[in-house]
């Protein structure tokens, strides 16, 4: 278990209402590549790789969980002052006749979250390998929502979590020569 720290592991601020980014938003929630489905991702591998890298897997899967909070903070704060006209204009016309501003795990294309988004193989090398996939595709998700965005607060956020993504991403390659060079090791029984 963990201890809960009740502050967002990097401040969220947005200088505006902007139901239109937060649309985008919700890719990183409830995407395929989003925080989520990697959180679970992670946190569902570490019970079958070896011990010498499940702190590294699990370390970072509860990193996600943090993520997952600063998206939906993001996502709130964008959308909290939006009518529903608003709503309607930015595409969230859909979410807001089926949740009002509540968030949902779905898509940008409000597609719904599912368990297929994510993998477990069983293999350690290949689940790894999935991770460093998973990381790259965040960060560059991360990128475009920059792109697609003047809001400097809302930039400096999503900065933030596209580095993290870079560091998730060297920690999981690090954690692949781990295994790579135990592999190669002589065994003696």
């Amino acid at each position: 278990m963990w201890i809960y720290e009740k502050k967002l592991q990097y401040p969220v601020r947005v200088s505006k209402c902007d139901p239109r980014m937060a649309k985008y938003l919700i890719e990183q929630y409830g995407g395929a590549d989003g925080e989520l489905a990697a959180a679970l991702r992670y946190l569902n591998q570490r019970y079958t790789l070896p011990e010498k890298v499940i702190a590294i897997v699990n370390d970072i899967g509860t990193e996600e969980l943090a993520h997952l909070e600063m998206i939906a903070t993001m996502i709130y704060k964008l959308t909290k002052d939006a009518t529903p006209e608003q709503m309607k204009e930015a595409g969230l016309g859909d979410h807001y006749a089926n949740h009002d501003k509540a968030l949902f795990y779905h898509n940008a294309a409000g597609v719904p979250w599912t368990a297929a988004f994510i993998q477990a193989k069983g293999d350690p090398i290949a689940d790894l390998y999935e991770d460093v996939a998973a990381e790259e595709k965040a960060r560059a998700t991360y990128q475009w929502l920059i792109d697609m965005t003047d809001d400097v607060d809302l930039i400096d956020s999503l900065t933030f979590l596209r580095e993290r993504e870079i560091v998730h991403s060297q920690r999981f390659r690090e954690a692949i020569e781990i295994l790579k060079a135990d592999q190669q090791t002589k065994k003696i029984f």
